[in-house]
């Protein structure tokens, strides 16, 4: 209810109450597991019997609409959800469906919902974006900044000849003239901003005020990596790049020889009964060694007591990790791959040892199960807040569908 609340004041007309949190966290498992938009959302719940009853919507009620669906979903924060998560993982106790004494950890990649990001895409996205902003405010508060033209028929132009730039030449002078046209968008910006805070006092003009010198702060890193990359020839470390204006949180992460994915990696603990058990989701692209033993003491914080037995893929594996996991009375710790570890220095014997191998694969189609059916490929919220509560949706979804199957078999 605070997630709901936040930001509001108690009305005291009469009138409707809007939606009860148990509508909204059923509405919002009825759309991961159906993979419904809002709009598909909004009618479904009103057509279907069995969604109204689910969804606590009585026979008269009119339903909601698709906004009021998005603002309530989009309030759960990620920590809510993880709070409802450990909630699962308690009844799935108490119920014997899950006790998490034996798990398996792997790690995959969530894409955000960006376009390749290549350094032409980025400068034209940047070009349209402040261009709209501009036009924007001279349309609606009378903005006039000096000298100001539309350049985006340009600047898509140069963003065409560099994708069909025949040689390197072509290619180079294209990029010169698209970082011209970027320039001197930035330069309408920056001026803006300065005339906004010399002479405007309109304070429903400060959001649209802030969105300009926002992306102009983004379209200044973008040009400055642009130059180094394409003119000056420097490889731009990682760290350094804006990936995308719009989901400015991305990451590249890079693994083995497989394309780079743009978006975060996440960290997931399983149990026997397939119930996603715990989830990371992290900044950066960390190694997996660097995982395994925070893995492993968030089990102590969600069951007070360590698992029984653990397994983890290959990229997990390392001595210090074995050592350190055996220091917690863990009796089995499997590494799909050695790296020259012995199997009976992981196990009790080699027979538990590849038990506990073939075991640890059952991740891996949770996390295809969780990708195909609860779309978390890719997240389609925007934000690293709504990121996160996007991931954390997804799990809760699967681990109740995980639990009523589970339920139903044993009637």
């Amino acid at each position: 209810m605070q997630d709901l609340n936040k930001g509001k004041v108690e009305s005291q007309r009469a009138g409707a109450k809007g939606m009860s949190a148990d509508q909204v966290l059923r509405c919002a498992i009825v759309k991961t597991l159906f993979e419904f938009t809002y709009a598909e959302l909004a009618f479904h719940i009103v057509d279907s019997h069995s969604l109204r009853w689910f969804c606590r919507i009585g026979i008269a009620e009119e339903g909601f609409k698709k906004s009021a669906l998005n603002r309530n979903i989009k309030a759960i924060t990620g920590p809510t959800w993880e709070m409802i998560h450990r909630d699962i993982l308690g009844y799935a106790k108490n119920e014997n469906i899950e006790k998490g004494r034996t798990i398996r950890t792997d790690c995959t990649c969530v894409e955000s919902n960006i376009h390749e990001p290549r350094d032409s895409n980025q400068l034209w996205d940047c070009v349209r974006v402040l261009t709209r902003l501009l036009e924007r405010s001279r349309d609606d508060f009378k903005l006039k900044v000096p000298g100001f033209r539309n350049h985006t028929r340009r600047a898509k132009r140069r963003l065409l000849a560099i994708m069909n730039a025949k040689s390197k030449k072509q290619r180079k002078a294209a990029y010169a003239d698209l970082l011209k046209v970027t320039d001197k968008a930035l330069d309408y910006a920056r001026n803006a901003v300065r005339i906004i805070k010399q002479t405007f006092v309109d304070p429903t003009a400060f959001p649209l005020y802030s969105d300009i010198d926002h992306f102009a702060d983004l379209t200044e890193k973008v040009i400055s990596q642009t130059k180094r990359r394409t003119l000056l020839g420097e490889n731009v470390p990682a760290k350094q790049k804006v990936l995308s204006i719009f989901e400015e949180h991305t990451d590249v992460i890079v693994k083995d020889r497989r394309d780079p994915i743009y978006g975060h990696k996440i960290c997931l603990t399983g149990g026997a009964s397939n119930m996603i058990l715990d989830c990371v989701i992290h900044r950066g692209n960390p190694a997996d060694t660097d995982l395994a033993i925070p893995m492993l003491d968030r089990q102590k914080e969600i069951y007070g007591r360590y698992p029984l037995k653990v397994c983890f893929d290959g990229g997990f594996a390392s001595k210090d990790n074995l050592k350190l996991a055996k220091q917690r009375k863990i009796k089995d710790v499997c590494f799909a791959k050695k790296r020259g570890l012995e199997e009976t220095d992981m196990c009790r014997s080699e027979y538990v040892y590849h038990r506990l191998r073939r075991f640890r694969a059952g991740i891996e189609s949770g996390i295809s199960w969780l990708k195909r059916c609860m779309g978390l490929t890719r997240c389609t919220w925007k934000g690293w807040e709504s990121f996160k509560s996007y991931v954390w949706s997804s799990i809760v979804a699967a681990n109740l569908l995980t639990i009523a199957r589970a339920k139903l078999a044993s009637t």
